[in-house]
């Protein structure tokens, strides 16, 4: 038994516990064949929810956005690898920049679009960036604003400046993954670069975009290498790509997009490969394996409820909301 493991026995045990409360597909569907809104987010009470079944659509944001701080914050206190709970809090960081540029170009108020669920809440990120302060901020998060706006400004193309974050945010993710030491929590990174990489291949591809466009938006650090992936300007030759990888499912499905098909479904399946890799933690009896996939769990509960109840209140058919959601980890 290593030391390192050892550490995480006991909130191993706490989050193993937490588990049977997570949303799952039968609860879902309860909240889908509810008779109206309040019924279906009553039934949220049972997974440690409050009863938001009075609430408007803002509401019901605040309140989600609310729940995953504190939990994010709970185990940021709790973790052995203080780490380990930024690999979630990145992408509000990275969310957060790309809101604050994109505004500042518009000449536009963001401010209703930050999330405090990065390492630096979003109303401080501003703060810092309108004081050009971003010495202050993490060295990466720094270093990707001001190239991401020198781009924003040369080209004043909003894609080319968000690339240049998404890289950045990736490059931590890889950091992270690293110092924590886990094979898991690199897997887990690699399979995110590997569905991040296959989207903009499909995109890149259906808006015809050529080879050096997207050579230029791929993310190194995937189990299929860039050039590989680069190489791939055709439908056929991207799903024989991924033939036998974990997104096998979703590279055919993106083969279909670049003949007409569904998007929706091609993404679903991306999202899907990703939380299959997820609940191999199941199969760990405990380390940093546990906290993460009870992070993504319920990063994964609260997009679905979101989903739901938003679907709920603006009259979406349960049918409808049913067939984008995703699988859940529980």
């Amino acid at each position: 038994m290593s030391t390192k493991k050892e550490a995480y026995l006991c909130l191993s045990a706490m989050l193993r516990a937490r588990e049977p409360r997570l949303l799952n597909r039968e609860r879902a569907e309860r909240m889908l064949d509810a008779a109206s809104f309040e019924d279906a987010a009553k039934l949220l009470t049972d997974c440690g929810y409050p009863d938001m079944s009075q609430m408007k659509a803002g509401e019901v944001e605040q309140t989600l956005a609310e729940r995953r701080s504190a939990i994010f914050g709970e185990l940021d206190g709790l973790c052995p690898d203080k780490e380990l709970v930024d690999l979630f809090k990145l992408k509000y960081d990275y969310h957060n920049a790309k809101a604050i540029l994109k505004a500042e170009a518009m000449g536009s108020d963001c401010r209703r679009l930050l999330s405090d669920s990065g390492r630096v809440p979003g109303g401080k990120l501003l703060e810092l960036y309108n004081e050009d302060r971003l010495a202050r901020l993490p060295v990466i998060l720094a270093g990707a604003m001001a190239e991401a706006k020198a781009v924003l400004a040369r080209t004043a193309n909003p894609q080319l400046s968000d690339f240049v974050l998404d890289k950045a945010y990736f490059d931590e993710l890889r950091a992270v993954a690293d110092k924590v030491g886990s094979p898991f929590l690199n897997g887990y990174v690699e399979i995110l670069t590997d569905s991040a990489n296959l989207k903009s291949a499909v995109r890149t591809l259906r808006m015809g975009k050529n080879q050096d466009f997207l050579a230029g938006v791929l993310i190194e650090g995937g189990g299929v290498g860039v050039q590989r992936i680069a190489a791939a300007a055709d439908k056929d030759s991207l799903a024989a790509l991924y033939a036998s990888t974990k997104l096998e499912k979703a590279a055919a499905l993106g083969a279909d997009v670049l003949a007409g098909g569904s998007m929706t479904a091609f993404e679903q399946a991306c999202d899907n490969a990703v939380n299959a890799y997820l609940r191999g933690a199941k199969l760990v009896s405990y380390g940093p394996e546990a906290v993460c996939a009870y992070l993504a769990a319920v990063e994964g509960e609260i997009q679905a409820v979101r989903m739901i109840l938003t679907g709920r209140l603006a009259g979406v058919k349960p049918q409808a909301i049913r067939e984008r959601l995703r699988d859940l980890y529980a």
